[in-house]
């Protein structure tokens, strides 16, 4: 019970919060539960798309690309491609994570992951055209450019201090043949489902169970139908 606790000790702390709620006040409490099935609901219609889309990137565009147009050596292009790619983005930011992690894994640079998802979080297109809607042009000229500079600063801070390692740790290894991103693992359980003999899921996360002899074939469709590539030989 102790370990179960500790591996969800974030969902521990908002069933107490939750349940102090409704002691202390009521409609406050129904209030946050109405608006977190809101937005579970609406991960649950998002994330599946995502997921999709993610492993279609990973089959059409190879590490070459992502390396020339977005890697360390692209400069000033890369810094570019990287606003427009977050500007011209759809959906709500989480859904920026699992592309993300497929564009570092394929050698995108943390400067430029960085602005990926400052620019989709905070400069939008459509969030950009509903700021001029309310708020006038002017505002979001302004506002538009101390945003854009206050993200290339912080891109160059961040790029200075995490190191690429730092987002690719927490992994297991058996037998020197494959091994599992703990951090991008979210649990989906579609490795255990490919390979069952070999992946189970402990603690909402993938698990590599000891075999004898690992099939080849299998593994790399298992590796191949992670949605998030936590999965790698």
């Amino acid at each position: 019970m102790k370990k179960l606790i500790k591996n969800n000790l974030s969902i521990v702390l908002i069933a107490i919060v939750y349940i102090t709620l409704f002691i202390v006040k009521t409609s406050l409490a129904l209030t946050s539960v109405k608006n977190s099935g809101y937005y579970i609901k609406e991960m649950l219609m998002i994330m599946p798309v995502i997921f999709v889309l993610t492993a279609l990137l990973d089959t059409w565009i190879d590490k070459k690309t992502i390396m020339k147009y977005l890697g360390k050596s692209s400069k000033s292009k890369g810094v570019i491609l990287s606003f427009v790619l977050g500007s011209i983005s759809a959906g709500p930011i989480y859904a920026a994570f699992p592309i993300c992690v497929l564009l570092h894994k394929k050698g995108a640079s943390i400067r430029n992951i960085i602005i990926i998802l400052s620019s989709w979080a905070v400069i939008k297109v459509p969030m950009l055209i509903n700021e001029v809607k309310f708020l006038g042009i002017q505002f979001m000229a302004v506002r538009w450019v101390l945003t854009i500079i206050a993200i290339l600063i912080f891109s160059f801070i961040g790029d200075k201090i995490i190191k690429d390692e730092d987002l690719s740790v927490d992994k297991k290894f058996i037998d020197g043949k494959v091994s599992i991103n703990t951090r991008a693992c979210i649990g989906c359980g579609v490795c255990a489902k490919t390979y069952p003999s070999l992946f189970s899921v402990e603690n909402k996360k993938a698990h590599l169970n000891k075999i004898d002899n690992i099939d080849d074939e299998q593994l790399n469709k298992a590796i191949d139908s992670c949605p998030v590539n936590a999965l790698n030989k």
